[in-house]
């Protein structure tokens, strides 16, 4: 599964905690993040991270981009409630992925659950949506 990870500067040691906690359960998927969640994360972990720009350059928008390719099956954006300025990013995310079906999470406790669902593979479905090997 490809999954997505973004978080508002107040949200990221809570996006790196949970990853570094959740590190076993991650490694066994493709990650992409903006630019300095990622490099945190990346750099408590040792996961393999692709780095889009910060969120600030656009890089929300490349991974908007990639939902809206369907590229992406989860995407965490841990949020911070009080940063009314990146609203509009949270906003739009979520707007892709309610359009395209692909599981989000907007705080800790739906991650948590989402990363359990994938542990246990209910959301092995986006592998029919968004197959690793599509057939020619």
């Amino acid at each position: 599964m490809n999954i997505a990870l973004l978080a508002h500067d107040k949200k990221k040691e809570l996006m790196t905690q949970f990853c570094t906690a959740y590190c076993g359960i991650l490694s066994g998927h493709s990650i992409c993040a903006t630019n300095t969640t990622g490099r945190l994360v990346r750099e408590a972990t040792g996961l393999p991270i692709t780095l889009y720009l910060s969120a600030a350059q656009g890089g929300a928008q490349q991974i908007g981009a990639r939902i809206t390719y369907n590229e992406i099956d989860l995407v965490l954006f841990f949020c911070d409630p009080q940063f009314d300025e990146g609203e509009n990013s949270v906003v739009e995310i979520q707007r892709l992925c309610d359009r395209n079906n692909v599981p989000f999470a907007s705080n800790i406790a739906t991650a948590e659950v989402l990363i359990q669902g994938l542990k246990r593979g209910d959301l092995d479905w986006r592998d029919i949506v968004n197959p690793k090997n599509p057939k020619k």
